[in-house]
C-alpha cells in the first residue's frame, strides 16, 4: 500500500500532533511518528529523560517540554500559546497513547477551543492490544482505565459494572492485581470469564486466562510483575436482569419509606451507577 503523505502545513499555522509511542516493544514506532517527531518545532512530554533517549536512539534532536499531570493546567495555556504563534507541538506519552489514561485530553480540548488544528499520529494502545489477544469478545467493549484506589470508592465502581453487558477493560498496579482480582470475584461472580495480560509487547509478556476465580486463585499465591491490563467479560442478559430486579426490589423499600418512583429510581442511579431510565422501567414492569 502506497503511504499517504502528510497533510500539508501551511506557514505560520499551528499544530497539535497527538502521537502514539510504544508500549514496550521499541520497534513499535510508526515511520509517520517519526516524521512527525523530526519536523516538530518542540515536543510535549511526561518525563523528559523518557522521551530523550527514545529520540537520541532514532538521531532526532528537539526541544522537550514537561507535560505532565500535575503540571499540565499551568502548562497548557504556554502550549497553546506558542501553536497560536504558529508553531507545530507533538505530544507524547511515556507509552501508548496520549490522552487514553494519560495526561493529554486537557491540552486538546484547549487547541480545539482555540481553533488549533489537531491531528492524531496513531499507533499502539496497551488497551486494545491486550483486548485483541484476551479471546474474549471484541464487538462491544468499555475502557474503564484504573479504579479508584480506595476501597470504598473501588467496590462502588465495580458495582455500578456488575450489570454491564460489554466487554470490560481495566489497568492495574502489578501489586494490587491480586486483592483487584479477589474483589473482581465478589461483585461479578467468580464464574465470570476473565484475561490478564502483563507486559504486554515485552519479552516476558504473558496472558492468563481462566474464570475469575481461578486468576483470584493464581495470583493470590503468585506476585504479578510488570504492567498490568485485565479484560473481563460483559454480564450476561440473565445476570442482568438479576441485578435490575435487584434494584427494583430497593426501590420498592424506598418508595414504602415515602420517596416517590422517580427520586427512588434517580438515588439509586446515583448510588450504582445504573441507568436511571432502566431502574423505573424494571420497577413498573414488576408492577
Amino acid at each position: 500500500m502506497a503511504r499517504v503523505p502528510e497533510q500539508k502545513h501551511r506557514e505560520g499555522e499551528g499544530v497539535l500532533y497527538v502521537v502514539a509511542m510504544p508500549i514496550g516493544n521499541p520497534g513499535d514506532i510508526t515511520v509517520r511518528a517519526l516524521e512527525v517527531l523530526r519536523d516538530a518545532d518542540a515536543i510535549a512530554c511526561e518525563d523528559t529523560r523518557r522521551t530523550g533517549v527514545m529520540l537520541a536512539a532514532h538521531q532526532i534532536r528537539k526541544p522537550l517540554i514537561s507535560h505532565f499531570e500535575h503540571n499540565e493546567e499551568r502548562r497548557v495555556p504556554e502550549l497553546i500559546e506558542r501553536m497560536m504563534a504558529g508553531e507545530r507541538i507533538a505530544l507524547v506519552t511515556d507509552a501508548g497513547t496520549p490522552a487514553i489514561s494519560d495526561p493529554g485530553y486537557r491540552l486538546v480540548r484547549a487547541a480545539h477551543e482555540a481553533g488549533v488544528r489537531v491531528t492524531a499520529v496513531p499507533g499502539p494502545s496497551a488497551a486494545i492490544a491486550a483486548l485483541s489477544i484476551s479471546g474474549i469478545a471484541t464487538n462491544r467493549f468499555t475502557f474503564e482505565g484504573f479504579l479508584p484506589p480506595r476501597d470504598s470508592a473501588r467496590r462502588k465502581a465495580l458495582e455500578a459494572l456488575r450489570a454491564e453487558s460489554r466487554t470490560m477493560i481495566f489497568y492495574e498496579a502489578a501489586r494490587r492485581l491480586g486483592d483487584t482480582l479477589a474483589e473482581m470475584t465478589e461483585v461479578f461472580g467468580g464464574d465470570r470469564k476473565a484475561t490478564v495480560v502483563r507486559e504486554i509487547t515485552k519479552i516476558y509478556e504473558e496472558t492468563i486466562r481462566g474464570s475469575l476465580s481461578q486468576l483470584t486463585e493464581r495470583f493470590g499465591r503468585e506476585q504479578a510483575l510488570g504492567e498490568i491490563v485485565i479484560i473481563i467479560e460483559g454480564a450476561s442478559e440473565k445476570e442482568g436482569a438479576a441485578s435490575l430486579s435487584t434494584v427494583a426490589l430497593t426501590v420498592e423499600d424506598l418508595i414504602e419509606a415515602g420517596l416517590s418512583l422517580k427520586q427512588a429510581s434517580a438515588l439509586i442511579a446515583k448510588l450504582t451507577g445504573a441507568s436511571r431510565r432502566e431502574i423505573y422501567q424494571e420497577f413498573i414492569k414488576k408492577r
